[in-house]
């Protein structure tokens, strides 16, 4: 099978864990090792988020104060290479040598006139304590939200339109390369009325973006892997509950939490509707199960 995979940024580097490289790299080597377990049948092609790294970047950014803080699409392709650096080397070192590996640094465009940019949503960078955010807030005109028991900053998320370079990694995957992609959702741009492209200061959901580029690249399931188990009902409560399987109109009409599990839903929905195949939601250890259908919260056309 053809099979993308989605990696959560939680899945690369735990939540409340110390934004070192240390321990980016010990938990990238982790995601390699399983997602070497189901490529030896199957063509792979890798995305995975960047929220704490590219907000990370941005604070590094932002504290030398003698030139103006780099922008959001700057700091996503350095993410993105980053991240696509470890990832690629850890596979490496776990997948024959025979295999080849590449990372594409990888552009998608957005409408320059998407709602999103008067509503931020997207979680970037470390958590806060409720007093630290506020601080933050205040001295550097950051939106903040609630995550969970934290709190973190939230950028504009518009909505995926082209992944420019979608051609050459379908060339790529069919060649029997295995591709690291659409890092972060890839590096926002909008294509101007000039017919230039530009970046412009967001960060792209990557569970929509890897949907689009899975549809489009033909792929037989999307896999969106994060830090737990799949989709719950009652999540967060004594009677929480997981959901084996959900059908396209049973997803679409229930209602998961905005800035978690609810773009992960959409991203799954948005591909069975597109193609008529399955998307599965759960826990990168369960890799194995939810390529199969064993493990996971699977959303099916009907």
């Amino acid at each position: 099978m053809r099979v993308l995979t989605a990696l959560g940024g939680n899945a690369l580097l735990k939540r409340g864990e110390p934004l070192t490289a240390a321990n980016q790299r010990a938990n990238i080597a982790i995601a390699a090792e399983r997602i070497a377990r189901i490529s030896g049948e199957n063509e792979v092609v890798v995305a995975h988020g960047n929220g704490p790294q590219v907000g990370l970047l941005a604070l590094q950014a932002a504290a030398y104060t003698d030139v103006e803080a780099y922008p959001l699409d700057v700091l996503g392709a350095e993410s993105e290479a980053m991240i696509g650096y470890m990832l690629e080397q850890e596979l490496g070192n776990v997948m024959p040598p025979e295999q080849h590996l590449v990372t594409v640094l990888t552009m998608t465009e957005v409408d320059p006139d998407d709602p999103a940019f008067e509503h931020p949503t997207k979680f970037i960078g470390p958590v806060y304590d409720e007093d630290a955010a506020n601080r933050l807030a205040e001295e550097k005109g950051w939106a903040i939200a609630p995550d969970g028991p934290y709190f973190r900053r939230v950028v504009p998320s518009p909505l995926p339109v082209r992944v420019i370079e979608e051609e050459p990694i379908k060339l790529l995957v069919e060649s029997g390369t295995l591709v690291i992609c659409a890092g972060g959702g890839g590096i926002p741009t909008v294509l101007g009325s000039d017919g230039i492209l530009r970046g412009i200061e967001a960060v792209i959901d990557k569970d929509l973006a890897a949907a689009m580029l899975a549809a489009h690249l033909d792929a037989d399931v999307l896999v969106i892997a994060t830090d737990v188990e799949g989709v719950y009902r009652n999540w967060g409560t004594g009677a929480q509950e997981l959901i084996p399987q959900l059908t396209l109109a049973e997803a679409e009409g229930s209602e998961f939490a905005a800035g978690s599990m609810g773009p992960k839903v959409q991203a799954a929905c948005n591909f069975v509707r597109e193609t008529g195949r399955r998307a599965v939601i759960g826990a990168l250890a369960d890799i194995e199960g939810l390529v199969a259908g064993t493990a996971g919260t699977s959303v099916v056309a009907g």
